[in-house]
């Protein structure tokens, strides 16, 4: 019997500056539905992860290096429905986070990286479409959050 369910989950993290003024994007190398665009780090949850933060964790630590400092807000996600060229179906659930301290150090994944002014991204390309209304939908959680709720990775 053939397994018909081809189900992926796959976290992003909306990586903000400091500042707020800014968001990080990195341009996909080598992927086939999105090489040479730019996107979101972040990757598919793995049976290894004890937990969605773990998995966040990892895969902060393997896209923009262990020395990237961000504080994660965990407690909400604004999720989109993709269907890959290969017939997989991938929830993507994305996360508000701000960068803390530390060095950038993108992995084979890919190309490049780069910080783009929030008020510059609907003209920015190539990128994946969403982008612009993730980042102003995750930026009006803001005035909610407390430091409190925010998990450093």
């Amino acid at each position: 019997m053939t397994n018909k369910l081809h189900f992926q989950y796959c976290q992003k993290l909306v990586v903000f500056s400091t500042d707020m003024n800014e968001v990080l994007l990195c341009k996909r190398a080598g992927e086939a539905d999105l090489d040479e665009v730019f996107s979101f780090p972040g990757g598919k949850m793995e049976t290894t992860d004890e937990s969605l933060i773990a998995g966040m964790q990892r895969e902060k630590n393997e896209e923009i290096g262990v020395a990237a400092k961000i504080k994660l807000y965990p407690q909400f996600s604004t999720n989109l429905l993709y269907k890959k060229k290969d017939g997989n179906t991938v929830v993507l659930p994305h996360y508000l986070a701000i960068f803390k301290s530390g060095e950038i150090h993108i992995n084979e994944e890919y190309s490049e990286y780069c910080w783009v002014k929030i008020q510059n991204l609907r003209s920015f390309e190539p990128k994946v479409s969403n982008i612009p209304d993730t980042v102003v939908t995750l930026l009006k959680l803001l005035p909610l959050v407390q430091e409190a709720d925010y998990v450093e990775l």
